[in-house]
């Protein structure tokens, strides 16, 4: 463990250690506003239905609107897009608090919960798109990248497990708008603070177009009037032309997405199992450590030696996905499920990682950020669906029918990966800000 150990300490000193703190607070609202949307509009309006409305649509503002928000901050540099996106979904999420406290309406709950939903400032895939400029800039080798995926990757998990832990801390000593307004101070101080962090600045916004050669650089659009500097009758540079996407891709995307149903599967077949043996409150505490080993897993993924390339490490995921799912069809007591479900969580972040890391060798670095929002609202959109798909089948059928989603989802992504050519090459290089130097920024 010892070159993994030097791999983290050199992948910290890239933006300094409070990079990784404003970056875990910041993303924590996006793992406390759904559970905490769904217990406070529970309590407030006495219906679960409204309750799942209100959910579901905060899930699906967050599917629609975090890979345009990743496109902005490509095209713009994350400091305004990130700034301007966490006070917006904080003033969102507050505006939710009061509105449910109030007892609103169901369709004006669901609008605002979809306002705050599209307005996710996507910390997690930013803080993985700036990592990875970060070391691309430092002219690191790919276990570092590796490495920094890993630990992003480790920091989503916890972030997953301890948000709705708070959430729930804060429903039984108080009420849970505590812990969403907790969520929107995050969101506006810390969301704040990995804006305005100097590592904001690792890339250059691809919405700036390069003047011919010798020429100073100037915005495309910027100002109004001639260009005072540039001599008559030559045209100012064009914008360039947006990048295609790798075919690959898109099958990385559906292999996320099916990531998320075989969550939300699980999720519901937990629920209806721990119900059925009368330990309702055991749910929560299962789906945690099922957490908690994915990010201990995440985190041992820096060890693997650079040999195995991302591909192999595709397939592997999958085949452990179907391996260490099937057991948990045949889970009747409390012990057995969480031995089930502890073991299957040391399938999800190798898969997970290895999909982010697939992604930044293929796609063009000035789509990064949208590339990994795309993989982040892939995994929402895929766990919405699934909860509503799988609840149903599991109220009617049993746990064991909520389970068998996840089996299918994990034979679908072993299809994937066998059936994707997703090469292993390495990415482009990301262009640093002008005038940066190459190296870490503090």
């Amino acid at each position: 463990m010892t070159a993994a150990t030097a791999a983290f300490r050199r992948m910290l000193a890239l933006g300094g250690p409070l990079l990784p703190v404003v970056s875990f607070l910041g993303r924590l609202p996006t793992a406390m506003c759904q559970f905490g949307s769904l217990l406070l509009v529970a309590e407030t309006s006495g219906s679960l239905a409204t309750a799942s409305l209100v959910g579901g649509a905060l899930a699906a503002g967050q599917t629609a609107g975090g890979p345009l928000l990743g496109r902005l901050a490509d095209r713009h540099g994350q400091r305004p897009v990130v700034l301007a996106a966490c006070w917006f979904d904080a003033l969102a999420v507050t505006a939710l608090v009061l509105a449910a406290l109030a007892r609103t309406g169901a369709l004006p709950l669901a609008l605002i919960a979809l306002l705050a939903g599209a307005g996710v400032p996507q910390i997690g895939p930013l803080a993985r798109t700036r990592l990875v400029a970060l070391a691309r800039r430092a002219r690191a080798d790919d276990r570092l990248v590796h490495t920094a995926l890993s630990f992003e990757g480790t920091l989503d998990e916890v972030s997953f497990v301890l948000g709705p832990a708070l959430v729930g801390l804060s429903a039984t000593v108080a009420h849970p708008a505590v812990a969403l307004a907790l969520a929107a101070l995050l969101l506006a101080v810390c969301g704040s603070a990995f804006a305005l962090h100097p590592t904001a600045a690792a890339l250059r916004p691809t919405g700036e177009a390069l003047r011919p050669t010798g020429e100073a650089l100037r915005p495309t659009g910027a100002g109004s009037g001639p260009d005072p500097d540039r001599p008559r009758g030559r045209r100012p540079a064009a914008r360039p032309a947006r990048a295609r996407m790798p075919r690959a891709v898109h099958a990385m995307r559906a292999s996320m997405a099916l990531q998320g149903a075989l969550f939300g599967a699980c999720q519901s077949g937990i629920t209806a199992l721990t119900a059925d043996l009368h330990r309702p409150a055991q749910a929560g505490l299962v789906y945690a450590a099922m957490g908690v080993m994915s990010a201990v897993a995440g985190l041992s993924l820096a060890a693997v030696p650079a040999r195995i390339g991302m591909p192999v490490r595709w397939r592997a995921a999958a085949v452990a996905l179907i391996a260490l799912s099937v057991p948990l069809l045949f889970v009747r007591s409390l012990g057995a499920l969480y031995l089930a479900v502890v073991v299957l969580g040391a399938a999800f972040a190798p898969h997970l990682i290895t999909l982010f890391g697939l992604t930044e060798r293929l796609v063009p670095a000035g789509r990064l950020a949208e590339s990994m929002a795309f993989l982040t609202s892939a995994v929402v959109g895929g766990q919405a669906l699934s909860l509503a798909a799988s609840g149903r089948l599991a109220e009617a059928h049993g746990p064991s029918a909520a389970f068998a989603v996840a089996v299918g989802a994990a034979v679908l992504i072993l299809g994937l990966a066998l059936t994707t050519r997703a090469t292993d090459r390495p990415a482009a290089a990301i262009r640093p800000a002008a005038g940066a130097p190459a190296g870490s920024v503090r």
